[in-house]
């Protein structure tokens, strides 16, 4: 699937660059800059971010001890996005 369309690149690219390793892409720019280009419009980049978390969570070997708790084991099984639990609506304010 085309994830960028400003610079023509699909998820298999993106998983492809993500190579366990200290010059592993850690970002979206990273991620662009390891594709030989540069962001544009930027609307991708959530897109990108999610194809990250989902491949790094998958490659990510957990021990015993914390395969339970290990936070990118449960992203990896689940399919809502780390952040999802953090932004709950707010009751309105009694006055």
């Amino acid at each position: 699937m085309i994830v960028c369309s400003c610079n023509v690149f699909s998820d298999g690219e993106i998983r492809a660059c993500l190579n366990p390793g200290p010059d592993c892409p850690r970002t979206p720019a990273q991620v662009y800059r390891s594709l030989g280009c540069d962001p544009r419009c930027g609307r991708c980049a959530t897109t990108i971010r999610s194809i990250m978390d989902q491949a790094l969570a998958q490659k990510h070997a957990c021990s015993a001890d914390c395969e339970t708790d290990c936070p990118l084991t449960r992203q990896a099984n689940s399919n809502e996005s780390p952040r999802s639990g953090r932004w709950r609506r707010r009751s309105p304010l009694k006055g």
